[in-house]
């Protein structure tokens, strides 16, 4: 471990703060607001907010916490957009999984891996 790394010198970037706002309408999700400010508390113009989506989808398995990025520059426009973050979010975990499905798929189970053995993935 690197000596900047360690406890003793853990610091906060004073160059790099964020003010972070949770907006919810008690029904369908979350938007997370990311204002930069500076260190005096006051917002920093020279950077831009971003927000974010949050939402749950009942599965099987329970409720599931969806997120995605919103690309917008102010409130109204990250409610507007906000279902279209979320159907991303959902698409891009529905290609990860088909993948998943198809690398678990390509896998040679030997009758060492049934007993217990290291994986042998061709």
């Amino acid at each position: 471990m690197t000596e900047e790394n360690t406890l003793e010198n853990i610091k906060i970037d004073g160059d790099n703060l964020w003010k972070e706002e949770h907006i919810t309408d008690l029904k369908v999700g979350n938007i997370r607001r990311m204002t930069p400010i500076k260190l005096d508390g006051s917002e920093d113009d020279t950077r831009v907010a971003t927000y974010s989506a949050t939402t749950n989808i009942m599965t099987p398995g329970g409720a599931l916490p969806i997120s995605g990025e919103i690309e917008a520059t102010n409130l109204k426009e990250a409610v507007e957009k906000f279902p279209e973050a979320i159907n991303a979010a959902v698409k891009k975990l529905q290609e990860d999984m088909v993948k998943m499905q198809q690398e678990q798929a390509s896998k040679i189970v030997t009758p060492d891996q049934l007993r217990g053995g290291s994986d042998i993935i061709i």
